[in-house]
């Protein structure tokens, strides 16, 4: 395949990231001290930290399944992402009204709903405008644009918490703000291209359309979802954190560093994706993610965890811009949102399982544990997943 070089990629995946980065910043600010705030705040336990995290992504991916198929039966990708991203602002007045465990279950359920409508569309919207050799780096492009946001976030987090002594839900009003600039840029800034495939159905979405998906694209979803059960929510790097030695202030720095790496990686490693192929890079970062979790077991120190911390986000890097690619690569163009929806469901199942089993290892066992039990997990899914990659094809369809 051909390389061209960062400017030939299409404006609309350049506004989508950069819509992706405000969103990110209002949503770290919140996320990067929620573990912090049901813990010492609402008296929560690890599993309950765990259930939240894995209840709001299960309820962000059934919703992405509907609204990828309803973006493909409308053949429109823009009012759904428009919606998903009004409700993700929406969410944000919500935390800091909450005043129990309730309200912030509530809350979560809100902006999941929202980033389940938007994602499926923003991203079948991407391989719409993308050239297929440019899809790694146009979907690394997003996903870096994306951790600018999760860098960006902690940050102002941080010296909002020097600046007003602590106060968390003063720092969640302040979050309201970069999430409506992300819908009005949204508005403003995107226009929805001529529509690559017919129209069917008149819009109404349709469950038989998930059994017309390819062989492929099962392949790669079966494979994701092996390894999103073996990555825990990050809401357990944020409590390991404390163990770890960090004050409550700066907390919030774990996840600047994540995103950091995360950031730098995952647009190189999408267009190097684009000439040497997707599948060997993913199982590359299931070894770099064994890695991440063996030392974070026994990171008792500052120093130990942040290296862990960046083991965790380089595998994020070679990771989850790939997944998506993959998706986009194997389904059929009249099927790219259901294709979506069904990765995003099948994930969120298993995040929903896998967190809450690993707060209820915390619990019990602490976060060496916890932590080990993931390094078993992610070498079983090299071994498991691993064949499954390597028969998928680079078709850039």
């Amino acid at each position: 395949m051909t390389s061209r070089p960062v400017n030939a990629i299409p404006r609309t995946v350049w506004i989508l990231g950069i819509v992706s980065l405000l969103m990110d910043v209002s949503s770290e600010m919140v996320q990067t001290l929620l573990p912090f705030y049901l813990v010492s705040g609402l008296g929560a336990s690890a599993v309950f930290v765990g259930f939240v995290e894995g209840l709001s992504v299960a309820i962000a991916t059934v919703t992405k399944l509907f609204s990828g198929i309803l973006a493909d039966r409308m053949a429109q990708r823009k009012p759904l992402a428009v919606l998903g991203y009004g409700l993700g602002a929406v969410s944000k007045l919500l935390f800091p009204l909450a005043t129990s465990t309730g309200w912030i279950v509530a809350a979560k359920a809100v902006d999941r709903v929202g980033k389940g409508i938007r994602g499926t569309p923003r991203d079948a919207l991407i391989a719409d405008v993308t050239p297929p050799e440019l899809r790694g780096a146009s979907f690394g492009l997003r996903k870096s644009l994306d951790t600018v946001g999760g860098f960006v976030g902690p940050l102002v987090a941080i010296g909002l918490m020097i600046l007003f002594a602590g106060d968390v839900l003063t720092i969640y009003w302040i979050a309201v703000i970069p999430a409506f600039l992300a819908v009005l840029l949204l508005i403003v800034g995107v226009r929805e291209p001529k529509a690559p495939f017919e129209a069917k159905g008149g819009g109404l979405p349709r469950l038989a359309d998930i059994v017309r998906l390819n062989g492929a694209v099962w392949m790669v979803i079966g494979a994701a979802a092996l390894l999103t059960l073996a990555r825990f929510s990050e809401a357990f790097l944020l409590l390991k954190s404390q163990e770890a030695g960090f004050a409550p202030a700066w907390i919030p720095l774990t996840m600047v560093i994540m995103h950091a790496v995360y950031g730098l990686t995952a647009y190189p490693v999408g267009r190097l994706s684009d000439r040497v192929g997707r599948s060997g890079l993913l199982v590359a970062s299931l070894f770099v993610l064994v890695f991440a979790y063996g030392t974070l077991a026994y990171a008792a120190t500052v120093p130990l965890f942040i290296a862990g911390i960046v083991l965790w986000g380089l595998h994020m890097g070679l990771s989850q811009g790939l997944l998506a690619t993959l998706i986009a690569d194997t389904a059929p163009k009249h099927l790219k949102g259901t294709a979506f929806g069904v990765f995003n469901l099948m994930t969120g199942i298993v995040v929903l399982f896998g967190n809450v089993a690993a707060g209820w290892i915390w619990d019990n066992h602490g976060s060496g544990a916890t932590f080990l039990t993931g390094a078993v997990l992610s070498a079983a899914t090299i071994l498991l997943a691993a064949p499954m990659l390597m028969r998928v094809k680079h078709t850039c369809k």
